[in-house]
């Protein structure tokens, strides 16, 4: 069922400390959870003049005159109502429209958090179908979509199918759909791990709410048989002839059967779905359920009964609730918000039964696929394999998005409600990864040019090799790098060890991946003595060279020095200096190369690159030089014109120490690179605000903002990288090496398995620039 906690506390229900903690939360600061902010500047004299009077008027003229201009101008085509009139307000019933606001605002919360759509919650005083209806149908020009919430049956039915067919946006009741969707994608996985067929699959559902309702319509959309589901409400099994307490909605599902009681209804049943009241399934009444049970016990905020005392009466059951702290928890956030941003993404017209199979079809097949370990980290570590434990994704897994909207866009389109087409799918998953934070889109950007690279040298993709073939971090990655079609990937290892652990990781899509075992190469004598050659005059004999080969990564970095790989990544497993040294000692750098590290910044609308953030401790002025024009080379990698801004505690002052380093250094990379914008030595604020150099300092060549800020020592960049990225609203990523001969990268121990695909997607794409280049010069 719909958790709506907002914060990841796990609740301790019932329980007074909770109670104060959640209504400090709610209180604290801005009382409440939500606030407007503009999504335009609006600092300037000028920019009032364009987002009011007399600037305003020009979009009001051009909807004027053509009303679908409406979603161009404004926010409405990323804006929903969350809507309740609070009488069916969590488990806490008819609590009235302003006791049920802080549901409604943590609702658009989750809009927000998992499809980052905007929302206005609006709590109607109006129990009346009829005037309920009539404020929510009126507010259609100001949102793309409505979501009912918190409205109790039958009314909620009566409301939806009204408002749907008065209203030419999608109108959905999440309390019905959103369970029903999930429960749905659920059920098709118990089905398929319990090896039944849905159409043969006998239901008993408890409940006979809003949410029993949907759940039993989109189980007999997705091939159950409504003879073989058995309802009940608080006074029994909703039979055929029974009068009392029933409405035209339970009446759909009055069944042909002798049961009267849950107890009856459930002997036999494959399925329990529970909808109801804490307690109403009892250890007893699932003794008579046929072999591997499916239990489904959703009533908030306690279930139906506990899966540790289902479990202790059934240890052969599949177990799921609508509770946080048990597998298998049946949350609305897995359904509305991707499902929702789907309906506005192609502007429907409504969210039908088309749109919601599809959501169902997409949760359940991406329960199927292997958990990223960005996920398990979000929950302490603990590793997810579809299962009886794991039949539907986790809440805050990021591919929910990913997978649900472009489905339920798709279904849109294919049953006509659609009234805008989305023509290539790529790009719009693309625009779902932005949602998610710069970094998916610096990345993504990334991997296109790889693409477009490959693509330009006939499909051919860079050899990468890592050193760590066994590391499960670095297997996990190479099953996203080589489905994504970002390298060749040589793994080094003893044959028989990585395949076994493959295997055991069942990432069939390694199955046929290059290994290579150092010592049984042809070439590893040869690797022997050109390493001897290299290091002889360092202190390093024929004997030492041998051994040090042997070992992966002084192996891998040969690999690339002699053109058997393009790149290479390690570090994973040992610390930053170790990794660091055999591609030092093996590859080295290209003639005026320094070794340097760097790490992009990803802000919404801009990325910074920070060097040297893990090398050097104080450069001179000629290395700060270097590393800047190392920096400013990465960033044309990605198609961007570098400004670069030497770092200091003074504005053009040139005074002695650091501001003289750096004026210094300025000076001689703009000698190197006069085709640059360079400039120091400069505060940091003046850097990365074109308005203080415009202002303050005309005179400079940087215009627009710096995006490479080389430092002026190590300990100032670590700290300014490592403080940015705990408490500025960024996200870091890197350290890169730079000023290396080839395309050579170093992992942190510490880093994730999103990590090492980002360190490699840049280093396939750095790979390719510098074989282009070597090309050119005719080099190998």
């Amino acid at each position: 069922m719909d958790n709506k906690t907002e914060t990841k506390i796990e609740p301790k229900t019932g329980t007074t400390n909770f109670d104060q903690e959640a209504l400090l939360y709610h209180q604290q600061g801005k009382p409440g959870k939500i606030e407007v902010i503009s999504s335009k500047p609006c600092a300037t004299e000028k920019d009032l003049s364009l987002a009011y009077s007399p600037g305003v008027a020009a979009p009001c003229k051009a909807i004027a005159k053509d009303p679908a201009k409406v979603y161009d101008y404004t926010a409405k085509g990323n804006l929903v109502a969350v809507i309740s009139n609070g009488t069916a307000v969590l488990g806490l019933g008819n609590i009235g429209p302003a006791a049920g606001k802080p549901v409604m605002e943590g609702k658009g919360i989750l809009f927000k958090q998992f499809a980052g759509i905007d929302v206005f919650d609006i709590e109607v005083a109006a129990t009346d179908v009829d005037v309920f209806c009539n404020a929510v149908r009126v507010l259609e020009p100001t949102f793309g979509g409505i979501n009912l919430e918190d409205i109790k049956a039958p009314e909620c039915f009566e409301i939806e199918e009204r408002l749907k067919k008065e209203m030419n946006i999608p109108v959905f009741h999440d309390d019905q759909h959103g369970t029903a969707i999930v429960s749905g994608a659920a059920l098709l996985n118990a089905c398929s791990i319990t090896n039944r067929k849905m159409e043969t699959v006998r239901i008993v559902v408890n409940g006979a709410g809003a949410s029993a309702n949907s759940c039993a319509k989109i189980f007999i959309a997705l091939g159950a048989r409504r003879e073989n589901i058995i309802m009940c409400d608080s006074q029994g099994v909703i039979y055929k002839g029974r009068t009392a307490g029933m409405n035209k909605y339970k009446e759909y599902f009055a069944s042909e059967t002798e049961a009267r009681t849950l107890t009856e209804a459930l002997r036999g049943a494959d399925v329990f779905v529970g909808l109801s009241v804490a307690g109403a399934l009892t250890p007893e009444m699932l003794k008579d359920m046929a072999k591997d049970p499916i239990i489904f016990a959703m009533a908030n905020p306690e279930p139906e009964i506990t899966p540790d005392k289902a479990r202790a009466a059934r240890p052969d059951a599949i177990i799921a609730t609508g509770r946080s702290d048990y597998p298998n928890q049946v949350n609305n956030v897995l359904g509305f918000p991707s499902i929702f941003r789907g309906a506005l993404d192609t502007r429907s017209t409504q969210i039908n039964e088309e749109m919601k199979l599809a959501a169902v079809h997409a949760l359940a097949k991406l329960a199927r696929m292997d958990v990223p370990d960005k996920v398990s980290a979000t929950y302490g570590g603990k590793s997810f394999k579809f299962g009886r434990d794991y039949l539907i994704p986790k809440p805050f897994d990021t591919r929910v998005l990913l997978w649900v909207a472009p489905e339920v866009a798709k279904a849109a389109m294919k049953s006509g409600v659609a009234t805008r087409a989305i023509e290539d799918w790529d790009q719009y998953r693309e625009s779902l990864e932005a949602l998610q934070g710069p970094s998916k889109v610096f990345i993504r950007s990334a991997i296109n040019r790889v693409h477009q690279n490959s693509e330009a040298n006939g499909g051919e993709l860079p050899r990468i090799v890592f050193p760590e073939g066994t590391s499960t971090k670095v297997l996990k990655a190479l099953a996203t790098l080589v489905e994504e079609r970002i390298c060749q990937p040589i793994l080094l290892g003893y044959p028989e060890r990585v395949k076994e652990k493959i295997k055991a990781l069942d990432i069939p899509l390694l199955n046929d991946v290059t290994i290579v075992h150092p010592s049984s190469h042809p070439k590893y004598f040869s690797f022997v003595e050109k390493l001897y050659s290299l290091r002889q005059r360092k202190g390093i004999n024929l004997g030492e060279a041998e051994r040090l080969m042997a070992d992966p990564n002084y192996f891998a970095a040969m690999m690339v020095n002699m053109g058997e790989a393009d790149g290479m990544v390690s570090g994973s497993s040992i610390n930053y200096a170790d990794a660091v040294r055999p591609i030092l000692q093996t590859i080295g750098t290209y003639k005026e190369g320094i070794p340097a590290g760097l790490n992009f910044v990803l802000l919404e609308d801009k990325f910074l690159v920070l060097a040297d953030t893990t090398v050097n401790f104080n450069p001179t002025a000629e290395q700060c030089a270097q590393i800047a024009l190392q920096a400013a080379k990465i960033v044309e990698y990605f198609g961007i014109e570098p400004r670069v801004a030497m770092l200091s505690y003074s504005n053009f002052s040139g005074a002695e120490g650091t501001p003289r380093k750096m004026k210094k250094a300025a000076e001689i990379a703009r000698t190197l690179r006069p085709d640059l914008m360079i400039e120091g030595d400069m505060q940091a604020d003046t850097a990365v605000n074109p308005e203080i150099m415009e202002r303050l300092f005309p005179f400079s060549g940087l215009k627009g903002g710096a995006n490479v800020l080389v430092f002026p020592n190590l300990e100032s960049s670590n700290i300014a990288y490592k403080l940015i990225q705990q408490i500025g609203k960024a996200e870091v990523i890197g350290p890169f090496l730079t000023g290396v001969r080839r395309s050579a990268n170093v992992l942190q121990r510490t880093t994730t398995v999103d990590g090492i695909v980002n360190s490699v997607v840049f280093t396939a794409l750095e790979a390719q620039f510098i074989k282009d280049a070597l090309k050119a010069r005719g080099k190998k």
